[in-house]
């Protein structure tokens, strides 16, 4: 008996060991990607907001302390930094309302239709996520091909049917922010659905049929039900949205960002052409007035508020 009982406890530990390696196998690809690509960049790039170097390939540069941090708030840097950061600020803005706008009406469709109509329900799940499976670059030309004022499709069809007297022109300041706002809410709609939906199937169907015994609204049940039990999946997508909003590069590039389009200067950009290129003004494009130290001072200057309020946001989760 006591054998047997060795024997079984042998044989759940080969298990749990072989469960552990599979784990194990199949994650690591993971973590040496993010710690290749994301903590060892970070770590190198560290010491560099302390020294003056002007780019990867500069070896002559000296220490300079905190100089990098007071620069990034004097003139002609802060004339970039601030308004991109206030620009950036107000696309996140618009782009947390597009959660709502466009992720939360899809969620509670395909809650309410994967009920009554589960066998094409993956039919709709494909449409919705194509977007978020295109290029950010690609999508950002595309839109900048429709918009195109002589030759743009959706131009050319509104002034026809007599919707435009002016075609728009996407590299308008005002205009471009505006069709920002709905391609990253168009292209992150199945994203953002997806988030939502885990919350709602996560609600006991039992609750929901009990509240429409009671006769409770459709309006009720959203407000009382629905929406308690997915704070946690808020939370998550605020979180998404938030990093997501001041990270965006690659759509801001094919609508224009490094080629003279004001309107989607964005904070990333800025980083991009402090580390990576020149960083000039309408009237001088060519004049370099950044270093690659300064770029990385911008980064922790904007993003390590963000990542405390992340966290802020992630404790409210847990909470819920």
């Amino acid at each position: 008996m006591k054998h047997r009982k060795e024997k079984n406890k042998n044989k759940l530990h080969n298990r749990e060991r072989r469960e552990t390696l599979w784990d194990v196998a199949i994650l690591s690809p993971q973590y040496i990607l993010y710690i290749g690509l994301t903590i060892v960049p970070f770590l190198i790039s560290l010491p560099i907001v302390f020294t003056n170097q002007i780019n990867f390939l500069d070896t002559d540069f000296d220490f300079v302390g905190l100089e990098n941090f007071i620069t990034i708030f004097k003139a002609p840097l802060v004339n970039e930094f601030l308004p991109a950061l206030k620009k950036t600020g107000l696309f996140f803005l618009g782009n947390y309302a597009m959660i709502f706008i466009i992720g939360l009406p899809l969620a509670l469709f395909m809650f309410e239709f994967e009920k009554k109509y589960s066998k094409v329900k993956n039919f709709f799940y494909t449409i919705i996520f194509i977007p978020w499976m295109l290029s950010g670059v690609g999508v950002g030309l595309l839109i900048s091909a429709l918009f195109a004022r002589e030759t743009g499709s959706i131009n050319l069809l509104l002034l026809k049917i007599g919707l435009l007297n002016n075609a728009i022109n996407v590299r308008d300041p005002g205009n471009s922010i505006v069709i920002m706002l709905f391609t990253v809410g168009w292209r992150a709609a199945g994203f953002n659905m997806a988030l939502l939906l885990s919350g709602l199937l996560s609600i006991p169907r039992e609750t929901i049929e009990s509240a429409e015994v009671d006769g409770a609204s459709y309006g009720q049940k959203m407000l009382y039900i629905y929406f308690p039990q997915m704070i946690p999946c808020i939370a998550m997508a605020s979180i998404f949205c938030l990093m997501g909003s001041f990270a965006i590069f690659d759509v801001c590039v094919g609508l224009g960002g490094l080629k003279g389009n004001p309107g989607v200067r964005f904070i990333s950009i800025i980083i991009y052409q402090l580390g990576f290129g020149s960083l000039g003004s309408a009237g001088n494009s060519g004049s370099n007035i950044g270093t690659l130290a300064q770029g990385i001072a911008v980064q922790l200057t904007v993003f390590v508020p963000l990542m405390i309020i992340a966290m802020l946001i992630k404790r409210v989760q847990k909470e819920n």
